[in-house]
């Protein structure tokens, strides 16, 4: 269960892996360093599909972007705006409690880095409320999903352009 219910931003279907990947790599034409994205929705929802899209929109190509299931996480130098960042893709799901994050860095993470979430619930009460919920549940079809962007503070103007860059518009 989502810790805090932020504003519900956007609602939209995506066709299949190739366009999940396609919303990651838009949301990081507008990430800034400190921004936190929680990634929420079972297993095989698609949530390391956005943010292989995500990472590979701000990291070189030949760089690969392994789920961090096992290592709990993997981090990416990236540049943005000309400023150096880190991207930090966490991946919960092993955690038994949810101070065990602070053993691999969340607060580093928190503090200047960009983060990816992906079981958040696993952070309890440490998940900070000023973040963007990216919700992934399964759509109409096979390979279909449907995302769902919740948010708060400047998220609702930084989203304006979304829904149109993903459809092609």
């Amino acid at each position: 269960m989502k810790p805090v219910a932020p504003e519900k931003l956007l609602e939209i279907d995506l066709a299949d892996a190739a366009m999940t990947a396609r919303a990651g790599g838009i949301l990081a034409s507008i990430v800034r360093p400190g921004d936190i994205l929680a990634l929420w929705g079972d297993l095989g929802a698609g949530k390391t599909t956005l943010a292989r899209g995500f990472i590979g929109a701000l990291v070189p190509a030949e760089e690969a972007v392994p789920s961090p299931t096992f290592t709990l996480v993997q981090t990416y130098p990236a540049e943005i705006g000309g400023e150096a960042v880190e991207i930090w893709h966490f991946d919960l799901y092993r955690l038994k409690t949810a101070e065990e994050a602070y053993e691999v860095g969340i607060e580093e993470a928190f503090a200047a880095g960009i983060s990816l979430i992906e079981w958040p619930e696993r952070l309890g009460s440490l998940l900070p409320r000023k973040r963007l919920d990216v919700t992934l549940s399964p759509g109409g079809h096979a390979d279909s999903r449907r995302l769902c962007l919740a948010g708060s503070g400047d998220w609702p103007a930084r989203l304006a352009g979304f829904k149109a860059a993903l459809l092609g518009e």
